[in-house]
């Protein structure tokens, strides 16, 4: 059998109803546009660790199918754990006697900066959108303050807002997805269970979430005019502009997320707690990536133990 056969076997009759369809997504285009131009016209049996290493040399040099430069370690990693899965499959199922693609040698996973906006500018991004006059302003300070993704912000409704006890619940997101040449925005279940979550407002935000709710028609804290959910895109777009119009320097809408991990960290919240609220699976995660701080805090830190030197 063909790799792109099994492939497609591999796909559509044991991984379509297993993923969510952001997944399947992926994997498809993975396989469509990487995996079986190159090694779909091989049999199952010729994919031997030489041909699969070459793949992967091939991919890490000119697999960026934008630029035909080299394509990032991580997205190389994806599609290599793609091969690996619908082969073990092959082999469990006796569709093949054995598989390589245990002996594949990857590059190290590349852990993202993360950027997060210094305190005078987070400040700044705060008195613009707390004094706006579009109340979806409001979701840049949301996620400033709870650590919300993109997506959990634009899948609230105001329903998930406890205000007598001021508790939020996350249990929901929305993306993008592209359909018959069609984008359009689903509403789905988080990736993990761990990104289900309850997380107490600051006290500040929740009075000012009150006071749009007193105005709002809509489901959702977040929404266009005609009550629908508000595609990514477009709030990012709008986020760009903000920035813009502040002069502030350009960082992705993630950094709005990386911005309240630093701050509760600088103000002394524990990573067991940091980790919850921003539903990690584990509080290793968090330590990983969170346990950089700002430069001008270490700047100030460094002030004040140089105070202890007598000179």
């Amino acid at each position: 059998m063909k790799t792109k056969q099994w492939l497609d076997i591999w796909l559509n009759k044991y991984v379509k109803h297993t993923v969510k369809l952001r997944t399947f997504d992926r994997y498809k285009y993975n396989v469509e546009k990487h995996i079986n131009p190159e090694l779909g016209g091989y049999q199952l049996e010729e994919l031997t660790a030489g041909v699969l290493q070459d793949f992967v040399l091939k991919k890490l040099e000119r697999g960026n199918l934008k630029t035909g430069g080299p394509l990032a370690n991580n997205s190389v990693i994806g599609i290599v754990n793609i091969i690996k899965s619908a082969l073990a499959l092959a082999v469990s199922l006796e569709v093949i006697d054995k598989e390589y693609s245990k002996k594949i040698k990857l590059p190290a996973p590349t852990e993202k900066p993360v950027n997060a906006f210094e305190k005078h500018e987070q400040q700044k991004l705060e008195q613009f959108c707390l004094n706006s006059k579009k109340a979806n302003h409001i979701g840049i300070v949301i996620c400033l303050y709870t650590g919300l993704r993109i997506g959990e912000l634009l899948a609230l409704a105001w329903d998930d807002i406890d205000f007598a006890n001021g508790l939020m619940r996350v249990d929901k997101e929305a993306y993008r997805n592209k359909q018959n040449g069609q984008w359009y925005t689903i509403i789905d279940k988080p990736k993990t269970k761990s990104s289900i979550r309850v997380i107490p407002l600051p006290k500040t935000l929740l009075a000012k979430l009150k006071e749009i709710k007193k105005k709002s028609k809509h489901e959702h804290v977040i929404s266009t005019n005609k009550n629908t959910i508000v595609d990514t895109r477009s709030y990012q777009k709008t986020y760009e502009r903000i920035l813009k119009k502040l002069n502030i320097p350009y960082k992705n809408f993630h950094s709005l997320r990386h911005t309240f991990a630093t701050r509760a960290i600088e103000m002394g919240m524990d990573i067991k707690t940091l980790s919850e609220i921003l539903g990690h699976k584990n509080p290793v995660v968090t330590l990983t990536r969170y346990t950089h701080s700002m430069m001008s805090y270490k700047t100030d830190m460094m002030n004040k133990m140089g105070k202890m030197l007598a000179v």
